[in-house]
């Protein structure tokens, strides 16, 4: 890790004035119970804040509709075969000029296992997907990224870019029993930057995996655009799953909408697949 004094250069004061009054639970020793850690988090972000801005060249569009406070589920596509789409997100949510806010990242099974890149993502708030990981930190008023598309979004490949994979009910469930607001987020352009052309399904196997990308190990410059959606709440107690589904379209579908948004801005030719 660089000479923390140097990352602290990185860190513009207005910046780190910020990081300081965003609103994040830790005990003396700056950890939470998750695994999050103050001193891991903005070290890293001193690093990654280059990468978004001059690397991925990152715009970040409608950060006023993140609440400055309380609970809220960040709602994304899921694209590219590494992370990225959520460590972009969560620098956007930390620099947000609006309020900065320290996100949660649900994340899957594995991940946490891989040496060193587990505990490293667990520090900047990464944590396990599990229902009761996300109730509990909803009750905290935490901010929590979802990916409902899990490892079908990042394990789609090249050929279908900018089409949504199927996407999980859980979210829905979990916002609708816990009152919690949904913000749909739109990415565009770790398609680009992390293109998969194929999947060594048996070398996956072999080591556990989802999936063994074929790939370039190193992301491609692409520009990256991030949209947030306005607020959307549904009230519950969840009655059925006709119900439920009906939701999570409407969810899918501004989604859709802020990919397009994106890739307008980004001057692509291309759309969301519907």
């Amino acid at each position: 890790m660089p000479d923390r004094s140097f990352l602290r250069r990185l860190l513009p004061p207005d910046l780190a004035a910020k990081l300081d009054a965003s609103p994040k639970p830790v005990g003396s020793l700056g950890y939470d119970r998750w695994g999050f850690y103050t001193s891991t988090n903005r070290n890293s972000l001193a690093l990654t804040r280059l990468l978004y801005e001059h690397y991925f060249r990152t715009e970040a569009y409608g950060l006023e509709n993140i609440p400055q406070k309380g609970r809220v589920l960040l709602v994304s596509n899921h694209s590219g075969f590494l992370p990225l789409d959520g460590i972009l997100i969560g620098i956007a949510l930390a620099t947000n000029p609006h309020g900065s806010r320290m996100p949660r990242a649900m994340v899957e099974r594995f991940f946490p296992s891989v040496p060193w890149v587990g505990n490293w993502l667990n520090a900047v708030g990464a944590v396990v997907g599990d229902v009761q990981n996300c109730v509990d930190m909803l009750h905290e008023d935490e901010a929590v990224i979802v990916f409902p598309e899990g490892v079908r979004g990042t394990g789609k490949g090249w050929d279908k870019r900018y089409e949504l994979q199927r996407f999980g009910c859980g979210f829905l469930h979990l916002a609708m029993e816990t009152d919690t607001p949904i913000i749909p987020v739109g990415v565009a352009g770790c398609e680009e930057a992390l293109p998969m052309f194929g999947n060594a399904s048996s070398l996956a196997r072999s080591l556990g995996l989802p999936y063994f990308p074929v790939a370039v190990p190193i992301p491609f410059p692409a520009k990256v655009v991030i949209s947030f959606g306005k607020p959307i709440r549904f009230k519950g107690p969840v009655i059925n799953e006709q119900d439920t589904e009906k939701h999570v379209d409407e969810v899918k579908e501004a989604i859709r909408n802020l990919i397009d948004e994106g890739l307008i801005r980004r001057g692509s030719k291309e759309r969301a697949v519907r």
